[in-house]
């Protein structure tokens, strides 16, 4: 039994330290000027454990890390709306942290620049809803249900205010931005969110 453990650590590890390497490379890089010998090398490991370990090779990898990236917003997007009380701050709570935390470069290249052109963007799209489009609906849900936000289709919104978020998020992290851009975009989507609520009159 203990050497099954042993080996279940080191499997572990193995996964661990591509998963780590790779989402690295990806971020500083981009999917395609990464190769497989860089990855193996990296890593400290053989083409044969990564295979083992993610059979589709290079893309798996990178669906993994872009699954891994996409915790690691939706966490932080979660912690944000959790500190407030009220549930319309925890909306503009958790969408403005959306804003910040893709603007990353580790985190946006991967999630918004190549998960779409790597794994095409049905499959992108699908992990995107997994991963924090369902949060979206199931918040603006509940304030439609509560009377916040007036009586509407929400599925259309959720699709609406995803795509504002992840285009904004895109072009925080071009060159073209500078160091104010992120709050006049946060206050922006601020507005943009007002203009839903049944009582802003």
């Amino acid at each position: 039994m203990r050497e099954q453990g042993v080996r279940a650590r080191q499997r572990e590890q193995t996964r661990q330290a591509l998963l780590s390497e790779s989402r690295r490379l990806f971020s500083e890089r981009g999917y395609a000027a990464v190769g497989l010998a860089e990855l193996v090398r990296a890593a400290g490991v053989t083409k044969g454990a990564l295979y083992h370990h993610f059979p589709g090779g290079k893309t798996d990898l990178f669906r993994a890390a872009l699954e891994e990236v996409q915790r690691e917003v939706g966490r932080r997007v979660a912690a944000a709306a959790e500190a407030q009380d009220d549930p319309w701050a925890q909306l503009t709570a958790g969408c403005q942290e959306f804003l910040a935390a893709a603007t990353a470069p580790e985190i946006q290249r991967i999630m918004l620049v190549d998960g779409p052109a790597v794994l095409g963007w049905s499959e992108w799209r699908a992990m995107d809803e997994a991963a924090s489009a369902r949060h979206l609906a199931e918040a603006l849900t509940s304030l439609v249900e509560a009377g916040i936000i007036a009586p509407q289709p929400v599925t259309p919104l959720v699709h609406l205010l995803s795509g504002a978020m992840n285009e904004a998020a895109l072009w925080l992290a071009s060159p073209s931005c500078g160091p104010d851009d992120l709050a006049d975009t946060t206050a922006a989507l601020t507005r943009m969110l007002q203009a839903l609520r049944a009582d802003r009159a």
